[in-house]
């Protein structure tokens, strides 16, 4: 992707969850980088405030209100970026929760529901419909955003944890029913990074430098360090990757 790229011939791109953090911080990177761009939340002014933010900088972008969680609202989505812009090159699953974290033996069936119904229904809804359109095309990429804790375990995070696990497993399943329509699709795992989920997920400065102890760059990722990742494997430059799942976390993998 280019800024050279022309606007008939530049990827189409379609981030959930583009609102704020790390789905806003690719919106604004796929813009710079020349793409086409729809972004979706549930938030229609602050959506709005994004696309116009993302016109100022030379993109076509669009936003579409959505809710990853109930599927007539998934498929309006992926079928509203096809007729406004003809086709579907990458698509970014980031729409997510951090949920209510606590012990194992303070969860409910409602905190696990509305962990995972975000977190693994609205990305497996989201591949759904992605795939439907990009099988057709024999062409396309998708991102999943899954985190560090979609590999490891973290005392009082069980459900979050869990819904990570369920994403990475996700991918790799995707991965092998779209290989044979040349369709990619891989994971970012990000660690901590600077954004109101992370504040809300630590719950305290204490809780949060804590985290960053365990980090061994010293330090929580930038939302933009995230956002470099996924336009890197969504593009061409990873061509021959995919189900795999690409660690941004600061050298927490090597632990």
């Amino acid at each position: 992707m280019s800024t050279q790229t022309t606007a008939s011939n530049s990827p189409v791109v379609l981030i959930t969850g583009a609102l704020t953090g790390i789905g806003r911080a690719t919106a604004i990177a796929f813009a710079q980088e020349g793409a086409r761009v729809v972004v979706s939340g549930r938030r229609d002014a602050e959506g709005q405030a994004l696309a116009t933010e993302l016109r100022t900088l030379g993109a076509e972008a669009e936003f579409i209100q959505a809710d990853v969680r109930h599927e007539e609202e998934v498929r309006q989505l992926v079928d509203h970026t096809v007729e406004r812009f003809g086709r579907l090159d990458v698509a970014v699953n980031n729409a997510g929760t951090e949920g209510q974290p606590g012990p194992i033996v303070d969860q409910t069936a409602e905190t696990y529901a509305a962990t995972f119904d975000t977190n693994v229904l609205g990305v497996l809804l989201s591949l759904k419909h992605e795939l439907r359109v990009m099988a057709g095309q024999k062409s396309g990429s998708i991102v999943n955003i899954s985190s560090t804790f979609g590999r490891i375990g973290a005392p009082g995070a069980s459900v979050y944890v869990a819904s990570k696990h369920a994403v990475e497993g996700l991918t790799k399943s995707a991965a092998l029913e779209g290989a044979p329509y040349g369709v990619r699709v891989n994971v970012v795992a990000p660690g901590p990074v600077e954004t109101g989920m992370l504040n809300r997920f630590a719950g305290s400065e204490e809780v949060k430098a804590f985290l960053v102890d365990q980090i061994p760059l010293k330090r929580v990722g930038r939302p933009e360090e995230i956002a470099a990742a996924v336009v890197f494997v969504a593009s061409a430059k990873a061509s021959f990757i995919s189900g795999e799942s690409i660690a941004v976390n600061g050298g927490k993998s090597a632990l």
